[in-house]
């Protein structure tokens, strides 16, 4: 897990509701690895052999192409410039994104910055069969308004097949200072399976408790902070707005390039990414209607006589702690949002 420089490149939730739910085509994809290629598994007595993800010269050359057509697609607003380098939550939130703001700046983005990463580490972790998946954890130009703090972009890739390509599937951005000791095994990364049980909370049943928490609101697993006591309490002011009633409901998101992964921390424990949706629905007073924001608009079927529904995919990335822990055995420590559909009603 060594440091590469990679260059510039270029209320209450109700659960019922007579709105339509807005349906995102998730990229899924259901790979059996069968060919034997320079860069694909290779068969030993009938099993496939635990080999690492990518070298590292394939890790960075990721990186620089993901960077190089992020840039292409945010100076153009042009969702279909970054399509094939971005898939799961993050493919999800950037592509309705750019969507929304080529209909509102048609001219493309006229405050274009390029986006640098840099001071990239890779981390590896070895694993038999498709899909593979890494770990990139690198320095932005993006620091804004941190004063003396260092935030690190983490984005996770994951690759489906041997002929397929490398795509960012997560985002993270965490202070330099809330990364973990990463655990090793012959100098490589040490992923954690979905079913994990020596873990507080199995990385596949993380979406299922953070649904729960958030609809009851019972105590969890789940340490209290922004994202979870203080997003309830959000979401509970919001309910109170005059004359605007506003209602949430979650959902999982854990199937094909949303499925939650995790690598071991050195303390038994582990840093997972997983995924949710969820729906606000508001509904305005009789004689009024929602306001809806233009980059909303841009992406909502349907007219708005008194009620908007908003769909989210909604991006956590979170640290596990070793199985028998007591309390706090999960603490968010990001999350990435953003508006994928929107339907009036």
């Amino acid at each position: 897990m060594s440091r590469l420089r990679v260059g510039r490149a270029p209320g209450r939730p109700r659960e019922r509701w007579p709105a339509r739910p807005v349906r995102l085509l998730a990229a899924t994809a259901a790979v059996t690895a069968l060919a034997l290629t320079a860069g694909g598994c290779v068969t030993v007595h009938g099993e496939l052999a635990i080999v690492s993800p990518a070298t590292e010269a394939e890790a960075a050359k990721a990186l620089a192409d993901f960077t190089s057509a992020f840039n292409r697609a945010d100076k153009a607003y042009d969702p279909a410039l970054d399509a094939d380098h971005v898939t799961g939550p993050l493919g999800a939130i950037n592509q309705a994104g750019l969507r929304a703001r080529a209909v509102s700046s048609p001219g493309g983005n006229a405050k274009h910055q390029p986006l640098e990463l840099t001071d990239a580490r890779f981390l590896l972790p070895r694993k038999a069969g498709w899909p593979r998946w890494f770990v990139a954890d690198t320095d932005s130009n993006r620091d804004v308004d941190q004063g003396s703090k260092d935030q690190r972009w983490l984005l996770v890739f994951v690759r489906n097949g041997p002929q397929e390509r490398w795509e960012a599937a997560y985002l993270s951005i965490l202070d330099a200072d809330e990364l973990p000791a990463f655990a090793e095994e012959e100098g490589h990364a040490v992923p954690v399976e979905a079913d994990d049980d020596a873990l507080a909370v199995a990385p596949g049943k993380l979406g299922a408790e953070y649904v729960a928490y958030l609809r009851d609101g019972k105590p969890g697993p789940f340490a209290a902070g922004p994202h979870t006591s203080g997003w309830r309490a959000q979401r509970e002011k919001a309910a109170e707005r005059p004359g605007l009633a506003t209602q949430y409901v979650d959902r999982t998101a854990d199937r094909g390039d949303f499925a939650p992964l995790g690598l071991r921390t050195r303390d038994g424990g582990a840093l997972v990414f997983f995924a949710t949706r969820y729906f606000e629905r508001q509904t305005a007073a009789p004689g009024y209607r929602p306001k809806v924001p233009r980059d909303v608009k841009a992406l909502m079927t349907g007219e708005v006589k008194n009620t908007v529904t908003r769909e989210w995919v909604s991006s956590q990335s979170v640290l596990v702690k070793p199985a028998g822990t007591t309390r706090d055995g999960v603490a968010i420590t990001g999350r990435l949002q953003g508006v994928v559909g929107a339907v009036g009603s």
